[in-house]
């Protein structure tokens, strides 16, 4: 009785989880042999009978080639040979005549293969590169038998390392083979010219003139030499050619060619890249501190998956608005689009095996696949609109389809508006205080305007001249020469009569150290006593703070208080152990320390330099001062603080 009433509950939680479930499972095939990527899954109707199927760009692992797969419900209708990897596919319209009947653009290697009804239409191909003349010039050698094949390997090797122009396939293939192999490789190819072909690293499509479902659609490609190629639907002609400094490799497109579009194009180097229509080069960047994993466009919002397990949401101008973390590793993203009610979500499929819903930030669904996901596809399979395509790492493919009475419900993570944004204010009525001043506005608007002009020009006049007024007195803290780059920053503690005097120096260039520099303090020896009045500053790195620390001591009874200013460590006053025995001097660390080890009794003090000293300075230590500090023409400013 136990266990039947133990499975009985297994079985009526397993019947509520299948009851709570937005999803119903169609097809769950472990042994499908799919291995694919996002890019490289499309639903189409491909034959214009209102029948969507499933096109597929096969990897073909394990050894075997390439090829293109077409998929009706569960089952393969038909299978094409692939001559190289594919990188991506998009069915699109060529044409306005009727039967309204989409096409099948699949990019592979160099070439774009078009097809119709299932059958090859058409194949473009990028143009060619021109070749490394230094290559070229080492075949042309080879082909007149004036160097070897050992030669040409070591200097193709130089070239492949040093030159900014790549080497052909030519060329790599020959740097790839044995040493047995080359010879017989370089007779075979020498009489062959050098060519240099682009590679399609991405793909999607743009609608060219019309914004509506069966409108007409330019194929946007993504090569791998930086550029972006917008082709003709009907000629295959490029239209637009762009440039990027990255190699794109996965793109986002938005709006009509002949009208106003915007591309988003996530490149190899972290970067992302914003270009509108007639722009050659990028109008903004956002610069990622990872690596892009999948980019999808939903409501204006550029969705970015990164190698943090991260997804992040810009702005068309770059600016972040959110950033939601994964459980796991990021694998594969598309777009949920829910036609009938408006939604548009990201999908994401992770490594644990679970496929998450989101909406901006707010989570709103997850699915648990038996492996890991890697790819994903929504839309119209067979006759049902809203259907998830979901293959698995060791090739599975699993069909779900969206129950009609699914409602996607956000989470507390929603972004948006508060719902207090949405009560209605209660705005008060207007009252004839404010309708006599609206009056007023309306009548002296001209004459208010000047007056604001006039106080705001006066305002600014001010502060001009208060600016002059500090960089004259040097009582700015941050100085206004190249030459020396530095902030400081001043702060007073304590309650008296003995104050803590803490600078905080800043080195404001953005390569450049600075060594070397003394700082001295400017002050009324009567009111005030520093036991530390000459500092000897350290390496100055950019951008780092450096605190430097002293007390003051304030001798006054009468609560009288001065400046204390703060100067470069160039006039510095020497003072001996009796009576009168002082010297002011221009000098720099080394002399001051010199001077100190070799009369013990002497101290170092600020000065200013008006200053003349007194003349009972040992004779030595004059004459090795006056030889060793002998005028710099150099400026000496204060950075002043009070």
């Amino acid at each position: 009785m136990a266990a039947a009433s133990s499975s009985d509950s297994e079985g009526d939680r397993a019947e509520s989880s299948e009851a709570s479930s937005k999803w119903l499972d169609a097809h769950y095939d472990p042994m499908a042999n799919i291995h694919t990527f996002s890019a490289c899954l499309v639903l189409a109707d491909l034959h214009g009978d209102g029948e969507y199927k499933l096109a597929v760009g096969d990897l073909g692992p394990s050894g075997r080639q390439p090829c293109l797969k077409v998929l009706k419900g569960p089952t393969v209708l038909a299978e094409s040979a692939l001559p190289a990897l594919p990188a991506a596919a998009a069915a699109f319209l060529m044409g306005q005549h009727e039967p309204r009947t989409p096409a099948l653009a699949l990019a592979s290697g160099p070439c774009v293969y078009v097809y119709k009804n299932l059958r090859p239409y058409f194949k473009f191909s990028l143009p060619q590169l021109p070749p490394n003349p230094l290559e070229q010039d080492l075949w042309n050698q080879a082909k007149e038998d004036q160097i070897d094949h050992l030669t040409l390997k070591e200097m193709l090797e130089g070239i492949r390392e040093k030159a900014e122009v790549p080497l052909s396939v030519q060329s790599l293939r020959f740097l790839q083979l044995e040493l047995s192999e080359m010879e017989a490789f370089v007779n075979q190819h020498k009489s062959k010219p050098i060519k240099r072909q682009a590679v399609i690293t991405t793909m999607t499509t743009l609608k060219k003139n019309m914004a509506d479902e069966d409108a007409m659609s330019c194929l946007v490609l993504g090569t791998e030499n930086k550029e972006l190629l917008v082709l003709d639907p009907e000629a295959f002609t490029i239209l637009a050619k762009m440039s990027l400094p990255g190699v794109p490799v996965f793109l986002e497109v938005s709006g009509q060619f002949d009208v106003a579009f915007r591309l988003a194009a996530a490149c190899r180097n972290g970067n992302i890249y914003i270009l509108r229509r007639d722009c050659k080069r990028p109008k903004y960047c956002i610069e990622l501190s990872t690596q892009p994993v999948g980019l999808v466009l939903a409501h204006k919002v550029l969705v970015v998956g990164s190698t943090q397990d991260n997804l992040h949401g810009f702005t068309h101008k770059g600016k972040r608005l959110w950033t939601v973390h994964m459980p796991a590793a990021i694998l594969t993203m598309n777009l949920l689009e829910q036609r009938s009610r408006g939604l548009q979500a990201v999908m994401a499929g992770l490594a644990n095996g679970e496929v998450r819903i989101y909406h901006d930030k707010a989570l709103l669904n997850v699915i648990r696949t038996p492996d890991a996901v890697t790819s994903l596809c929504f839309g119209r399979y067979g006759r049902e609109d809203n259907t998830l395509i979901v293959t698995t790492r060791g090739g599975g493919l699993i069909i779900k389809i969206l129950k009609r009475t699914a409602v996607f419900a956000e989470g507390a993570g929603e972004v948006g508006p508060p719902p207090a944004q949405a009560m209605k204010l209660n705005v008060p009525r207007k009252t004839r205080l404010y309708v006599d001043q609206t009056l007023r506005e309306r009548e002296a608007g001209t004459a208010m305007h000047r007056t604001f002009q006039t106080d705001l020009y006066l305002l600014r006049l001010r502060a001009a001249r208060a600016y002059v007024r500090a960089l004259e007195s040097s009582l700015n803290p941050v100085s206004a020469t190249a030459r020396e780059p530095l902030k400081l920053h001043a702060v007073v503690q304590g309650l008296g009569p003995t104050f803590k005097l803490t600078l905080h120096l800043q080195n404001t260039s953005t390569a450049r150290p600075i060594l070397g520099l003394l700082v001295c303090f400017l002050y009324n020896e009567v009111l005030y006593a520093l036991p530390r009045a000459f500092f000897k500053v350290p390496l100055l790195v950019p951008g780092l703070n450096y605190p430097l620390e002293t007390f003051v001591e304030s001798l006054s009874d009468k609560g009288i208080s001065d400046i204390i200013k703060v100067k470069r460590g160039e006039n510095i006053l020497l003072e001996g152990p009796e009576t009168g025995q002082r010297v002011a001097c221009k000098t720099s660390e080394r002399t001051v320390l010199e001077a100190q080890e070799r009369s013990p009794g002497w101290t170092c003090r600020s000065a200013g330099s008006q200053y003349t000293g007194g003349s009972e300075t040992p004779a030595s230590m004059q004459s090795e001062m006056r030889t060793a500090l002998r005028p710099q023409h150099q400026e000496t400013r204060s950075l002043g603080t009070r």
